[in-house]
């Protein structure tokens, strides 16, 4: 088998898990996500190219809801659940025909190993958050105040890089006004 047609057998494998989602939401985050990997480095690495096509594998698997409440209950949840998505995607994977080298690799990337000091673990972390500006912001501002989306988005704009911020001021150009302002108001811009 190729390598093209490895990878092409792993992302269908994914988009097939991404469809088990009870809400319908996965697939549509995961070909966002790969298109921000895509964008910001079109010669990203292939375990970068997986790892953003497997991000949250399954998700619906881990609900918030069998942890605690507050911040340390999140905490583990977002622990727990990386860890099984890198197992599933594990699994897959080897399957297909990788090795452990690259499957190490989309496993570190998916539990954000070393991510600040790893150049395509910060690239993830860029598209995973331009991803939640794009799919997801509307919908988190119409349930909370604007002093919490505003916390919010201060809190994704120190995970992002100099890069992320410059395609995240360009999306932002697109956004409702509201959302625009509450940018604006998060960043200093």
């Amino acid at each position: 088998m190729s390598d093209d047609d490895r990878f092409k057998l792993a992302a269908d494998r994914f988009g097939l898990a991404h469809r088990e989602d009870p809400k319908g939401e996965a697939a549509t985050y995961h070909e966002t996500l790969a298109s921000w990997v895509d964008r910001l480095d079109p010669n990203a690495s292939e375990p970068l190219r997986l790892a953003a096509r497997c991000q949250h594998l399954r998700r619906h698997e881990t609900p918030r809801s069998a942890f605690p409440e507050g911040p340390v209950g999140y905490k583990r949840w977002r622990s727990e659940a990386a860890r099984k998505h890198a197992a599933d995607a594990a699994t897959v994977l080897r399957e297909v025909g990788y090795g452990d080298d690259v499957i190490g690799r989309v496993g570190d990337l998916l539990v954000k190993k070393g991510f600040r000091s790893d150049p395509e673990g910060q690239l993830l972390e860029d598209a995973v958050c331009l991803t939640f500006l794009e799919l997801e912001l509307e919908r988190f501002a119409d349930k909370y105040s604007d002093d919490k989306v505003v916390d919010i988005l201060k809190k994704t704009w120190v995970k992002m890089s100099a890069r992320g911020h410059e395609a995240a001021v360009k999306l932002s150009r697109g956004l409702p006004l509201r959302l625009t302002s509450l940018i604006a108001k998060a960043t200093g811009s």
